[in-house]
């Protein structure tokens, strides 16, 4: 009897390694790692509302976290068989070339130096950098007004740096691991501004309206894309596909009106999706 239970688990294990993912490389296409297991896992961020925020009830929603499940969704992958895992400005890169995460779909702007490291679908949404200020702070009205200012950003982030080049070179830079800390020290009067995307800003207006103001002069033009593993031309084209289907079937703009809308930020028109 021992025998054929030990024969038994043999056979099942045969078949469970024939039909698992062990088939499945990490050089796939996302489209045949999708089909092949019902399953992703897509890098968001945790700390940014309306767009993409980790809930102390244990839920994960925003704008973001909608798109990234629709497009999910597209590839053949229900809501309930992502598993999110939280990527930040420092690690988006090297969470897609480890294999760590399947997508990204994590506030992520598409540029030129980004490509040399990763594929991008999309765009999905049009920003454009911006400052986050006290509410009581008249005296900056933009980035020129900034020169012997503490600017806060992330690491791993561009915007600050921008700012410097480009409109105040004697601001004072200070980075902080995530926009929350950047935040917290706005508010008690460590920095004197917050730079990144404006809708990124807008969520914390929304928070805080009483105390906090976006500028409300956007000084670039940010594009959002899903970021996916270098040279996955099949899953480019693929959620290209999805974002249009998104915006066409009236998702995309349900999607900001819920998360974005109530903060008062001005909803831009859906993007045109970029020939790559």
């Amino acid at each position: 009897m021992r025998w054929r239970v030990l024969v038994s688990s043999a056979l099942l294990l045969v078949t469970a390694t024939a039909c698992g993912p062990a088939h499945v490389s990490p050089t796939d296409s996302v489209v045949a790692r999708a089909g092949a297991t019902d399953h992703l896992t897509i890098g968001i961020r945790f700390d940014a509302p309306g767009l993409s925020e980790h809930t102390v009830d244990g839920r994960f929603v925003g704008f973001d976290v909608d798109v990234a499940t629709f497009v999910a969704g597209e590839l053949g992958v229900d809501a309930k068989d992502i598993t999110w895992r939280e990527t930040t400005s420092a690690t988006r890169e090297t969470d897609l070339a480890s294999g760590t995460v399947d997508l990204v779909v994590a506030t992520y702007s598409i540029t030129d130096k980004r490509k040399q490291q990763v594929s991008f679908a999309g765009p999905y949404f049009t920003t454009g950098q911006d400052l986050l200020v006290r509410r009581t702070a008249a005296d900056i009205t933009g980035p020129e007004t900034l020169n012997s200012r503490k600017l806060c950003s992330v690491t791993g982030s561009t915007p600050a740096q921008q700012v410097k080049d480009k409109f105040a070179q004697a601001v004072q830079l200070v980075e902080y691991p995530r926009y929350p800390d950047c935040v917290t020290a706005l508010l008690a009067g460590q920095i004197d501004a917050v730079t990144t995307d404006g809708v990124i800003l807008a969520g914390y207006v929304a928070r805080d309206p009483e105390l906090l103001k976006v500028v409300g002069k956007p000084f670039s033009k940010e594009n959002y894309g899903v970021g996916l593993r270098k040279g996955d031309t099949q899953g480019v084209s693929k959620i290209d596909d999805a974002i249009g289907k998104m915006v066409s079937s009236g998702e995309w703009l349900r999607s900001l009106n819920a998360n974005i809308g109530p903060s008062g930020y001005q909803l831009p028109p859906p993007p045109e999706v970029t020939e790559k």
